[in-house]
């Protein structure tokens, strides 16, 4: 992709901004490829994305609830695609790269296991000595080592740019002894720096604010579906409070409940989307980049909510954490999801023939550390069913999960 990338575009096209990704050429890819006559390459990437393995099995990978709880409950396929529509609608505001945006927001949860949180906990704790465990870093590991769908190359061979997004999904990661390259390896280091100690693009720091916008909301709407709270819990809560009013008193005469938290999760994300949208403006403003390395040079984070909304969100967030994601009933699903996948990394680890063909050649001299790392790479790709069906037949008993 080169700096003239969004030249000769038609009349009314939008031009994107000096500090966009798109405004200079991509950095490039480990492996050279031919760029394409009809899509810039964070295009590429995205599609790439859409069409891997790991993304189609996010369709049966747990959010909140187990997959099987019920057909309306978020996972995490469908919490992505509201991950990247949002971030869509953001960076058009902010006249960003909207394919790349779109691409980090898509691969952001790549890498989780079965279960969610709770498999992520398991896999880190059997992994304690390994390495350890971390659903971003799992996701770079996804994209570039375990997909294996192309000729030429392991991986998805995506650009620096998506790369860098996903390895400092968080923000700078130099400082953390748990950094996401140090966990999957220097490869990506004897490549080409991602600059861990740097913000990412304007676009990464998008799609990031874009997943707080997104679970915030819907696990509201995914917990009063369930019946752990209730409308009346909400009224006293920031943000989601006075969106409980105006869908209320708009609706006076409605009594499908349902037609009111899609009003109340609506408003909600408006007015999060228009306050990230504001207070990045004005920090833009302020710093007045001029290229997309001034993003990633600057002192503190572009994208960012006002203090006000950073404040109501943590208020609730601590809310879902109290009343959704400790509940009584998640938390016994997830103990039980937990122990499914420390009994399933145990029995590979003790009987690695027990895994499925390719996989069982792979772990074939394998020392135990490497070998652990493959097994964890094969357990973090079940899906929620796929894992409660290996446990079915290598255990004499199985949790139910309800």
């Amino acid at each position: 992709m080169g700096a003239g990338y969004g030249e000769g575009l038609p009349p009314g096209a939008r031009v994107p901004a000096p500090y966009a990704a798109s405004a200079v050429p991509s950095r490039g890819r480990l492996h050279a490829e031919p760029e394409c006559s009809t899509r810039s390459p964070f295009q590429r990437d995205r599609d790439r994305i859409l069409h891997s393995t790991a993304f189609r099995r996010l369709t049966h990978k747990t959010q909140v609830f187990v997959f099987h709880e019920g057909d309306h409950y978020r996972t995490r396929l469908t919490h992505s695609l509201e991950v990247a529509q949002i971030a869509r609608t953001v960076a058009r505001q902010l006249r960003l790269d909207e394919d790349l945006a779109e691409a980090i927001a898509l691969a952001h949860d790549l890498g989780h296991p079965p279960f969610g949180h709770a498999g992520e906990r398991a896999l880190n704790e059997v992994m304690q000595g390994f390495g350890g465990f971390d659903h971003n870093a799992q996701s770079l590991r996804v994209v570039t080592v375990l997909e294996r769908k192309y000729a030429a190359f392991d991986g998805l061979n995506l650009t620096w740019e998506t790369l860098e997004g996903l390895a400092k999904h968080n923000g700078p990661e130099a400082e953390r002894s748990t950094s996401v390259v140090a966990k999957i390896g220097r490869s990506l280091e004897s490549w080409r720096s991602l600059e861990l100690a740097t913000y990412p693009s304007a676009e990464a720091q998008v799609a990031a604010l874009s997943d707080d916008i997104a679970y915030v909301s819907h696990d509201i709407d995914d917990g009063l579906r369930a019946g752990l709270i209730a409308l009346a819990d909400l009224r006293v809560q920031p943000l989601v409070g006075p969106a409980v009013e105006e869908a209320q008193s708009g609706h006076a005469n409605d009594e499908d409940e349902g037609r009111q938290v899609h009003e109340i999760t609506r408003r909600m994300i408006t007015v999060m989307i228009a306050d990230l949208v504001g207070e990045t403006r004005r920090r833009l403003a302020a710093l007045s980049p001029q290229s997309p390395d001034d993003i990633r040079g600057a002192p503190g984070a572009i994208a960012a909510f006002s203090e006000a909304m950073a404040a109501d969100i943590a208020r609730l967030k601590g809310f879902l954490l109290q009343r959704v994601y400790r509940h009584e009933h998640v938390m016994r699903v997830m103990r039980d999801a937990e122990g499914i996948v420390r009994d399933l990394f145990a029995h590979y680890l003790a009987e690695p023939t027990a895994m499925p063909p390719a996989w069982r050649a792979a772990a074939r001299d394998l020392r135990e550390r490497r070998l652990a790392r493959l097994i964890a790479d094969f357990v973090a790709g079940m899906t929620d069913r796929y894992a409660l069906g290996e446990h079915r037949r290598l255990f004499d008993a199985t949790p139910n999960l309800r």
